[in-house]
């Protein structure tokens, strides 16, 4: 594993002294970025300090695990400091890969200049040829609001929470030492949590991040009633959502950061947010902050592997989901599984979900049932599926889930919609699913297993934007454990050889998944389908065999332009496949170093030859062509085909 990371670190280095950097590969592009109207006098010299300081600063985060750093090559003619802040939600494997990306946007955005800056919403970096770290205002602070708006009876409701939650951070965060807070507020009367942050550069003085917050609230304060919002500066940075974009468990305790000054400071934000409604609006937040503090006082109940409490998930009424779905009809059914059937449901409220009835039929089932539910119900990232709440009271036992239009991915590969995905959407597919594999392998606070990864598991949002769905088969995994011993249940044809065979479980078995799937979604084909050249080569044998000859493009899907990406595009992230389903499961990367090496421009296969993968096929063979012995039967696997959400 030495050899592997520093294989990685190369690679990244090498990406940081890439000059001109190609981006149809960077997924998101940044909020904000600037730079200056000068170029670097001693353009060699320049950048050779620049790498140096960006090399530093990539070391802290990594070694030294740190969510913000400046470095300075100052003692020369051609001066360069930095400095660069993540947000304290992130892991530091995605501090990394929100910092490598910022690297390379600035200098494709900035190229020569002697100063630049790229801001995202989970961090930001900046480079000048004169020291800035006190200063956290400047020219070109913005505020950026969603386009979609709040319209519903919660409207007023909805501006009260967010007047509450910029209030209190605008308080709070120039009085917390590493000036960083995270905050939920319930909007009172619906179940919309309003999610807001607030960040201020370490360097800067209380003062200045007072200042800067000062700036953020004026330019962010009229968003209400739109949906989310940014503030943006040199040195701080306020949002707020009404989705999560970081875990309920992550949130900062305020209490005693607002006992002086804060009540002054709500009232004239609660003012500015929702103007003509005076003393309602007054009253309707001593109400919300009455209702919210009654259900802190409530002790949680229990906890999973020695984690910190868990927040519970929104009840539903029983009658209130029926009446949602037209009592279960047929007309409503979005999808069926082995674990229960899913329908389009329309609250009261008017939003569209997707409603579970789940198929448990023993006691044990049913006793197990409120704990994964409060478990997955903190699960929260943009590339997995949203858990809203469920319903345990009534006949059935119902699970509420964000609702997705588009549906599963297995629709657009080989269903209806097959051919409509172009290369940059199935990239951004296959960069979305290892960030959400990443977050539930390394980032959320207990280490989660899959075990059933597949594109009918799958979810694309309004934009193409992948949610991992289906957590019915999900186990977790100690921390002071490699794997599990556990009997084996899953998809067959996505199965990991050592657990199909020996029922070993570990994280490598969704890398294995994963690695299946993006075969798939590179050619368009199931991976249980036998090449049209031979009636026994299923598409993971097939892809092997492509490699070997140096025939990459092969496989990829005709129905794709072949002028929307390369050949050495078709064969990084075949190789990268590949390289998921090695065995045995050490030889398979982690799933948050796929995400540096998507990330990177370059192949780092050269140097490093790939094993050859074992073979398992859908019709329960499994096949290893390195050695001599005949096919093993899967004898008691039962495969699961269960689907989580609508389709």
């Amino acid at each position: 594993m030495k050899s592997w990371w520093r294989m990685i670190v190369a690679v990244v280095a090498l990406a940081l002294v890439i000059e001109s950097v190609a981006s149809q590969q960077q997924n998101d592009p940044p909020l904000n970025s600037g730079c200056s109207q000068y170029n670097a006098s001693n353009t060699l010299e320049f950048f050779s300090n620049l790498n140096t300081t960006l090399a530093n600063l990539r070391r802290e985060i990594t070694v030294n695990r740190t969510y913000f750093g400046t470095q300075q090559q100052a003692r020369t003619a051609s001066p360069v400091y930095t400095m660069f802040q993540c947000r304290k939600y992130l892991s530091t494997a995605d501090c990394a890969s929100c910092f490598d990306k910022a690297a390379l946007d600035i200098r494709s955005i900035c190229r020569l200049a002697n100063g630049a800056r790229v801001i995202n919403d989970d961090c930001f970096l900046r480079y000048e040829s004169n020291g800035f770290y006190s200063t956290a205002t400047a020219l070109g602070n913005a505020g950026r609001c969603n386009n979609d708006t709040i319209r519903n009876s919660s409207t007023i409701n909805f501006n009260v929470a967010v007047g509450d939650a910029l209030s209190n951070l605008l308080t709070a965060t120039p009085r917390i030492k590493s000036y960083y807070a995270a905050i939920t507020e319930k909007v009172l009367g619906s179940n919309t949590t309003v999610y807001a942050v607030a960040q201020c550069a370490e360097t800067v003085s209380e003062l200045e991040c007072q200042n800067c917050m000062n700036v953020a609230y004026e330019n962010i304060k009229s968003c209400p009633p739109r949906s989310g919002a940014r503030a943006i500066d040199a040195g701080c940075f306020m949002r707020y959502a009404n989705t999560p974009f970081f875990a309920s468990n992550q949130t900062t305790n305020l209490k005693k950061y607002l006992n002086a000054g804060g009540s002054s400071n709500k009232k004239a934000i609660i003012g500015g947010v929702a103007v003509g409604i005076g003393l309602v609006l007054l009253l309707l937040a001593l109400l919300l902050w009455y209702i919210l503090s009654r259900k802190k006082r409530v002790a949680q109940r229990g906890h999973i592997l020695g984690s910190t409490e868990l927040q519970g998930p929104v009840t539903y009424n029983y009658k209130e989901l029926k009446s949602a779905t037209k009592n279960f009809s047929e007309e409503y059914k979005l999808g069926e599984g082995g674990s229960g059937d899913v329908y389009k449901g329309i609250v009261k409220s008017g939003n569209i979900v997707a409603v579970k009835r789940l198929a448990l039929s023993t006691t044990k089932a049913k006793a197990s049932f409120e704990s994964e539910v409060r478990l997955i119900s903190n699960v929260h990232h943009r590339n997995l599926i949203r858990l809203l709440g469920c319903s345990s009271k009534g006949p059935d036992l119902l699970l509420v889930y964000e609702y997705m239009e588009n549906g599963s991915l297995d629709r657009f590969l080989y269903g209806g919609k097959r051919g409509t995905l172009n290369w940059k959407q199935r990239f951004d597919i296959i960069f979305g699913t290892a960030r959400g594999l990443a977050y539930l392998h390394e980032q959320f606070h207990v280490r989660i297993i899959h075990r059933d990864i597949k594109p009918g598991n799958i979810l694309l949002d309004d934009e193409l934007q992948p949610k991992i769905a289906d957590f019915g088969l999900a186990r977790l995994l100690p921390e002071d454990q490699s794997h599990l011993n556990t009997k084996f249940a899953g998809t067959l044809g996505y199965t990991a050889p050592e657990y199909a065979l020996q029922g070993q479980l570990s994280e490598k078995v969704d890398t294995y998944s994963f690695g299946v799937v993006v075969l798939e979604i590179v050619s368009g084909r199931r991976c249980s389908d036998t090449n049209i050249e031979s009636d026994t080569d299923f598409l993971l044998e097939y892809a092997w065999k492509l490699h070997e000859n140096d025939m990459h493009l092969k496989l990829v899907d005709d129905t794709l332009d072949p002028n929307d990406y390369t050949t050495e595009d078709a064969k990084k992230i075949i190789e990268i496949a590949l390289m998921c389903t090695q065995s045995p499961a050490s030889l398979r990367p982690t799933m948050s170093e796929v995400v540096v090496l998507l990330s990177s421009d370059d192949r780092p296969f050269e140097q490093r030859p790939l094993s050859k993968p074992t073979f398992v096929h859908s019709e329960n063979r499994i096949r290893d062509d390195s050695s001599n012995t005949p096919p093993q039967s899967v004898s008691n696997a039962t495969a699961s085909l269960s689907e989580f959400v609508g389709r």
